[in-house]
């Protein structure tokens, strides 16, 4: 009679008494028997394994056929493809011992690779349960003097409930509008941001979930985490964490930079600012708020063009940050450091704007430094007229030049502020229909259109604009 695995079994089966008897074979009959006794204890384990899965009976075949030689492995192959049918015939009981699913493939929801492709998909800030930062040393070297009272007062409470309810509906509206234009809009969870925290090296309140662009950067198909420099948005990343986490899911790239302790050791605590003058001579020696302790950046302080990103040192960004960024992206994207003429650098998006292929926009009062290497490489640069929003309307945490920080919706539509009329009739003469929002309640927080979003996808690919 045959055995299971095909081997012929000559030995008697009985003997007086009902037992079964067998004579001890010798020579090349015990070898045949012992290799067919392994042979069969062989197939019956690789098919527990091909069955429990299909990489795992792989695995098993090679490591067993790597013992018993080229002949033995020529079987255990065999053995292996015929259980492997087995297994297929089986789905169910193989669905019952062990789940494994591969993710479908499909069109990842992350992609946008500069400031003016077509825009699909984009995050819009929250301003509800906004909090005044705790008046650290980082905060008032990027505020202006004449907030300072205020934020002595409100630091750690919330901004005042009449300005911050009507930023939120302003913002309510932007959103509506933005879907209007044909946009997907996401938001940030709301968060308590009144909860005091402590970590080993400080303690503070938190602030918002306002502004996306400080914390969020897309570079192609990633999605960047920045570390950020305030004490106060230290916890910030926790707002966004569920749309990244979906984002993920569905196949894009996600990076957090390195998280700064933010000991005191990251700032100058003797930071010497009393007047703007203090800050002109400051800025123009290369002197900052933030040491080199540590990396730290705000993602607001890079600007994209395809392959070249643009980014500033600034009160809230270093250059060990900096350095970070230009390694990681290395070698697809190149990092160039730019500077301004600018007595508080953070951000950069109301100072240098790149609003299209070879077109930017650049702050006539922050001139940039190497302005001349734009325009050898043959790019439009464009001075937007002065803001017109008034003295007496509050920004605690920015300037006027929120006028210029607009968000392109296209090469041919961009959100402008709808009180800005000079800056409306400029983009109009470069052929730009403007998408009017007003949003002055929310520019107090500390951005315009640019800072209150991040863009997940726009239509286009990854090209070179600045050679």
């Amino acid at each position: 009679m045959e055995a299971a695995n095909g081997v012929r079994d000559t030995y008697p089966r009985r003997y007086k008494g009902g037992r079964e008897r067998r004579r001890a074979p010798s020579g090349a009959k015990q070898r045949e028997g012992d290799s067919a006794r392994t042979h069969l204890f062989l197939w019956t384990m690789l098919r527990v394994r091909c069955l429990r899965g299909g990489s795992r009976g792989a695995e098993a075949a090679h490591l067993i056929g790597a013992m018993l030689g080229r002949s033995a492995a020529g079987w255990v192959q065999r053995a292996f493809q015929s259980t492997s049918s087995a297994a297929a015939a089986q789905p169910q009981r193989a669905a019952e011992d062990e789940h494994v699913t591969e993710p479908a493939q499909q069109e990842c929801p992350v992609c946008s690779h500069n400031e003016w492709d077509p825009l699909e998909e984009v995050i819009v800030g929250r301003a509800e349960n906004a909090q005044v930062p705790p008046f650290t040393v980082e905060v008032k070297a990027n505020t202006y003097e004449k907030y300072w009272p205020f934020y002595q007062k409100h630091g750690g409470q919330s901004f005042p409930a009449d300005h911050l309810k009507k930023a939120v509906a302003e913002i309510e509206e932007m959103c509506n509008i933005l879907r209007q234009e044909g946009v997907v809009v996401r938001r940030p969870e709301p968060i308590d941001w009144s909860l005091e925290y402590k970590t080993p090296d400080f303690a503070s309140t938190g602030m918002y979930a306002a502004m996306p662009r400080d914390i969020l950067m897309v570079v192609g198909n990633e999605i960047i985490e920045a570390p950020m420099a305030w004490r106060s948005r230290f916890f910030e990343y926790r707002a966004y964490r569920p749309l990244i986490k979906e984002y993920f899911r569905k196949g894009a790239k996600w990076t957090t930079a390195p998280k700064p302790t933010m000991a005191d050791e990251l700032y100058d605590q003797d930071y010497p600012i009393r007047t703007v003058e203090d800050r002109h001579k400051l800025a123009a020696e290369g002197k900052f708020v933030t040491t080199e302790h540590e990396p730290c950046f705000d993602a607001a302080d890079f600007i994209r063009a395809g392959r070249d990103l643009f980014v500033q040192r600034s009160q809230v960004t270093n250059y060990m940050g900096i350095e970070w960024m230009r390694r990681h992206l290395a070698p697809d994207y190149k990092v160039h450091v730019i500077s301004f003429k600018d007595p508080n650098p953070m951000h950069i998006d109301a100072t240098f704007n790149i609003i299209g292929p070879g077109l930017v926009l650049s702050n006539p009062d922050r001139p940039c430094r190497q302005i001349d290497m734009f325009k050898r490489a043959g790019w439009t640069v464009v001075k937007p007229p002065t803001p017109l929003i008034p003295d007496d309307h509050p920004l605690w945490m920015s300037s006027k030049w929120l006028s210029m920080n607009v968000l392109m919706l296209d090469e041919k539509r961009v959100m402008v502020d709808g009180n800005e009329s000079t800056i409306q009739k400029m983009f109009e003469n470069l052929g730009i229909k403007t998408i009017k929002v007003n949003i002055r309640h929310a520019n107090s927080l500390g951005g315009g259109f640019h800072c209150w979003t991040t863009d997940v996808r726009r239509r286009g690919t990854l090209q070179s604009y600045f050679h």
